[in-house]
């Protein structure tokens, strides 16, 4: 039987449409802000991280974690209302694959639109975004061959010019009302997988799922466990959506933050988590919260125990 060359093609491109793309880790949180000077004043003094151009919107600005990983700041739209996240983002290494992988994969189950094309950055990154079932919007980005190719994970975290008090985005929340409609797009779609749930009362408050390819963590925040109210303030949204910076010595940390005068306002009283692990909170001029967590749990977890691997303290002195 004879094969043409088209049909090859074809064939060729329906198998990589079927195909998921690695997702190996968080890329960055996009949060709004109403005041940039303040902004830059947190994300560059009291958290140390590195101040850059937006590649993505011209009207932005990240901070830098490490190459990989960043804080998107926005301006603060007329229609943010309480809201201060836009979106979060996630590290593939194909955005084309990927961006074919759900028009195959979710849109015509889902009935969701997958943009016709990828974008490009300046700085050679790559990204598209969608929606997931409860509206969120959801970016992947590939980041430039540069930083893609770093061979030298001890290189990934030096940053010229910044002291980050944590080198890696272990994992980011958001608030979720439902927490089964948002397994169909993280689980069943894009291959999310279990690490740790848990809650203050008999409700499964905190849902922590890795990435497929990586030990980051993206943690539904199911408010009260049975979903939202139709208001909710400013300081709960900033709780529920927020960012995890690894450390390896809360104590240590929170000293160096002390000494320097980091804390800003914030008292300087880390806390075990449900989770056994170690954290200390602090939050952004708009409220978004900054959670500093140890990478490994140093007493035992309630209500679940872990399932997957931690994430390691690479590039952490």
């Amino acid at each position: 039987m004879r094969v043409s060359l088209a049909g090859l093609f074809l064939v060729a491109v329906s198998c990589a449409a079927q195909t998921r793309p690695q997702i190996v880790g968080v890329s960055h949180i996009a949060v709004y802000t109403s005041d940039a000077a303040k902004a830059e004043h947190f994300y560059v003094h009291d958290i140390g991280l590195k101040k850059g151009d937006d590649p993505e919107n011209s009207s932005g600005v990240r901070y830098y974690v490490n190459q990989e990983q960043f804080v998107e700041v926005l301006p603060m739209p007329a229609d943010a209302g309480a809201n201060r996240l836009d979106h979060l983002a996630y590290i593939t290494r194909s955005a084309e694959q990927m961006r074919a992988y759900l028009s195959a994969k979710y849109v015509g189950a889902k009935g969701v639109t997958v943009p016709d094309a990828v974008k490009k950055g300046s700085d050679g990154s790559v990204w598209f975004d969608v929606q997931d079932p409860e509206g969120n919007k959801v970016e992947f980005e590939q980041p430039p061959e540069k930083v893609l190719g770093t061979k030298s994970t001890s290189a990934l975290y030096t940053l010229t010019g910044a002291d980050p008090i944590g080198r890696r985005m272990i994992h980011v929340g958001m608030f979720v009302r439902d927490r089964e409609k948002e397994d169909t797009f993280y689980r069943g779609v894009l291959g999310f997988q279990p690490y740790w749930y848990g809650g203050m009362h008999e409700h499964t408050d905190w849902v922590s799922q890795q990435v497929p390819d990586g030990h980051d963590w993206l943690e539904y925040m199911v408010y009260n466990g049975t979903g939202a109210p139709d208001h909710i303030s400013q300081q709960q949204l900033g709780v529920l959506n927020h960012f995890s910076l690894g450390v390896v010595n809360m104590e240590k940390t929170v000293t160096t933050l002390y000494e320097e005068d980091r804390l800003g306002d914030a008292p300087a009283r880390p806390q075990m988590g449900r989770d056994g692990k170690w954290q200390f909170n602090f939050f952004d001029p708009d409220l978004t919260r900054v959670e500093l967590m140890e990478f490994s749990a140093a007493g035992k977890p309630c209500c679940s125990e872990f399932t997957a691997a931690n994430p390691a303290p690479d590039g952490q002195p």
